[in-house]
């Protein structure tokens, strides 16, 4: 029986996984392959899964981490895929808040490990969030450093908000925590996919266990909006976040238009995206000790 092909991509908050996701859904299918996805997403809320098109096998596990809360649900998730579908890849994209390797321990369950083939971590990096990784939390900082450990290749991602200089002393900086990994630079997830075709698993290092759960303090939640909001004083209070928050996506309406916008935040930088239809009015926010309370509070006011 030929084995299935398994990519794990890696990568913290916002730093592209779903944009990358979502072309590689498009390779492989345009190659004669049937690729199925499971997306882990931290909050209960799921926003990313409208990446994936229809008649692609797909599975999702909400409201954890693969690599710590939700461990013993991975099994079952994964054998419901196996059982009900007939496919040649699987592409894992995971939280943010994952330990890539921890991950791979996970899927590799002696119960089907014998059908998987892995073929290696895909870690993707932002390139600003590198540039300004002092500004992160050490729990943070060492999280993003293992990712960057443990991956078979690595896309140093949204290149166009950096120079010149500043990508080569970057690519430098990664190939010293991993000198074994190739490293690309990319803008918006884009890369020539033969790369992944060709990608040889490099074997796991010694690691650090994440703890996340007693070190980083990373946390979801979300909001659903009832009515619509205004605009500018929505992104008022973008501009008052703390740092701490790393990462917004859901879906709200604003006072100017009859039907919401998708909304991506990472790092500054927000993103609108027209719907054509309706959508739930969720917003998922994930960041390091979230004060939920104010949050709910300052983004109720915006209903009024």
């Amino acid at each position: 029986m030929k084995k299935i092909n398994v990519y794990v991509l890696s990568g913290f908050l916002g730093s592209g996984k779903t944009t990358l996701l979502r072309e590689f859904i498009s390779y492989e299918k345009n190659a004669g392959r049937l690729p199925a996805v499971l997306m882990n997403e931290l909050g209960s809320v799921s926003i990313d899964s409208d990446a994936i098109d229809k008649g692609t096998p797909f599975t999702e596990m909400l409201d954890g981490c693969i690599c710590c809360t939700i461990q013993e649900k991975l099994e079952a998730q994964l054998q419901e895929l196996l059982f009900n579908y007939s496919f040649d890849t699987l592409i894992i994209e995971t939280t943010g808040a994952a330990h890539p390797v921890e991950v791979v321990d996970s899927i590799m369950s002696p119960l089907f490990a014998d059908r998987f083939d892995f073929k290696g971590i895909v870690t993707i990096v932002d390139a600003l969030r590198w540039k300004k990784r002092a500004d992160l939390s050490p729990q943070v900082l060492h999280l993003l450093r293992e990712q960057i450990k443990h991956a078979s290749l690595i896309l140093l991602n949204k290149v166009d908000l950096i120079n010149e200089m500043e990508s080569g002393t970057f690519v430098f900086e990664m190939q010293q925590l991993n000198a074994e990994a190739k490293v690309l630079l990319t803008k918006h997830s884009q890369i020539n996919f033969v790369e992944l075709d060709n990608l040889e698993r490099i074997e796991n290092k010694k690691y650090e266990p994440s703890q996340l759960n007693k070190n980083l303090s990373l946390q979801s939640m979300v909001y659903t909006f009832h009515r619509p909001i205004e605009l500018e004083e929505f992104e008022d209070w973008l501009k008052s976040m703390p740092d701490t928050i790393f990462r917004l996506k859901g879906y709200i309406l604003f006072q100017h238009s009859s039907l919401p916008y998708s909304f991506q935040y990472s790092y500054g930088m927000p993103i609108y995206l027209k719907e054509e239809m309706k959508m739930p009015l969720n917003l998922v926010i994930i960041g390091e000790g979230l004060n939920k309370d104010r949050i709910r509070k300052e983004l109720g006011a915006l209903e009024k």
